[in-house]
């Protein structure tokens, strides 16, 4: 290991370990157990680590909130995180490595047609507490109202509400074992998952890890990685700016 990587090594996980946080709650991105995870988000931090010489311990969770609390509490030392403005105050992003949509589920007898129908007085939408499009829709919204539960969809179910907001690959899957249930066409947002670290790390450090994204969606890592977890490779996001 030369000497610059090597200080990186030490910045990003000075114990000697790098400790991914990994979102077992995004199917998308990862999936499998705690035990033996699986997925994109997996597939790079074993990619940092392997440029770093170093060992790598991948930390589960079930929810995108308490993967964000264990790297700012410093019990990760990385992170796969949407990009928030509630979250880059505390987190230095790359660019993305995806892009996922957010879209709402109303009954199928519902008179919520359009996504923009979604934003009135009386429309109660259930997300996963924590969530990007929780973060998002408590930003943006400004007449519906946010319901949050342990996930959007049974807080949905489980209250009887107007809409549940969520990612469209499993809310396709839950429209589609649901009948009763349909997807509002289009999304609400675009969602950019990206590796995040916290903003006490140096700019050297920062710059390898937002260059390391770039490399591996110019060479087709993230999109083979996505294929190999059965998920859809236009979902790779575009060269950063």
């Amino acid at each position: 290991m030369g000497i610059a990587t090597a200080a990186i090594a030490e910045d990003l996980a000075p114990t000697g370990v790098l400790r991914a946080s990994i979102n077992l709650g995004n199917p998308v991105l990862a999936q499998g157990t705690p035990q033996v995870p699986t997925g994109v988000t997996v597939d790079i931090a074993r990619e940092v680590g392997a440029r770093l010489d170093m060992p790598v311990e991948l930390v589960c969770f079930d929810a995108a909130r308490k993967s964000y609390e264990a790297m700012a509490a410093g019990r990760a030392d990385m992170c796969f995180l949407a990009v928030e403005p509630a979250r880059e105050a505390e987190v230095a992003f790359t660019a993305p490595y995806v892009v996922i949509e957010g879209v709402y589920a109303v009954p199928r007898d519902s008179a919520l047609t359009t996504v923009a129908d979604v934003d009135r007085a009386g429309v109660r939408i259930g997300v996963k507490r924590g969530s990007a499009y929780d973060l998002y829709l408590s930003r943006t919204l400004r007449h519906a109202t946010v319901v949050r539960g342990e996930e959007g969809v049974g807080a949905f179910r489980a209250e009887g509400l107007e809409v549940a907001a969520g990612i469209r690959q499993p809310m396709t899957e839950f429209a589609a074992a649901h009948p009763e249930v349909r997807l509002i066409e289009g999304r609400f947002m675009q969602i950019r998952q990206a590796v995040g670290t916290t903003r006490t790390r140096r700019p050297e450090t920062v710059r390898f890890l937002r260059d390391l994204v770039e490399e591996l969606k110019a060479a087709g890592f993230v999109a083979d990685s996505l294929r190999r977890a059965n998920q859809p490779d236009t979902l790779v996001a575009p060269p950063a700016a």
